[in-house]
């Protein structure tokens, strides 16, 4: 029988549920997470920031609960990471369309083929830091590169200000 704290932590770590789909829960909870980006990227950068650190802790507590309970690692339903990684993703970037698109993309492609360092850390982590990190770094890894798009290009299309 599950304690309520595990239950609790099962709801977090499956983001809700979403990470039961049975196909492609991670790309799922990566589009799931797409409006989750949209409302917290309207409260400015510093809460936006500051959530986004607040549900990493509370991702790696969860996942770890849940794996301790299950005597396992990383199951393919543990996808608040995807949603905290999208969220890496997104940080500092305009609200338009185009950060959107090619934040999911970029952020699915690295998760799913995990280069070097990510896959250092997938493979050498456990627990629910295990979990966590190496999409934190697959996030992190998109937002630079996006980060270097948008100073660059106008692929990400242009935000307007408003004061």
């Amino acid at each position: 029988m599950q304690s309520i704290s595990s239950k609790m932590a099962l709801q977090v770590a499956t983001f809700f549920g979403i990470g039961r789909l049975p196909k492609a829960p991670g790309t799922w909870a990566t589009l799931a997470a797409l409006p989750l980006a949209f409302l917290f990227l309207h409260l400015g950068p510093l809460l936006y920031m500051t959530f986004t650190f607040f549900l990493l802790l509370v991702g790696i507590f969860a996942c770890d609960i849940t794996e301790k309970s299950r005597h396992s690692h990383d199951d393919g339903d543990l996808v608040i990471d995807e949603v905290v990684g999208l969220l890496i993703t997104m940080t500092w970037l305009p609200i338009t369309w185009q950060s959107f698109v090619l934040s999911f993309i970029l952020f699915r492609a690295l998760d799913i083929v995990k280069p070097f360092p990510i896959n250092l850390l997938d493979k050498r982590i456990k627990g629910g830091l295990g979990v966590m990190l190496d999409d934190v770094a697959a996030g992190m890894i998109a937002n630079v590169v996006l980060q270097i798009v948008y100073s660059k290009t106008n692929w990400l299309g242009s935000q307007v200000v408003t004061l």
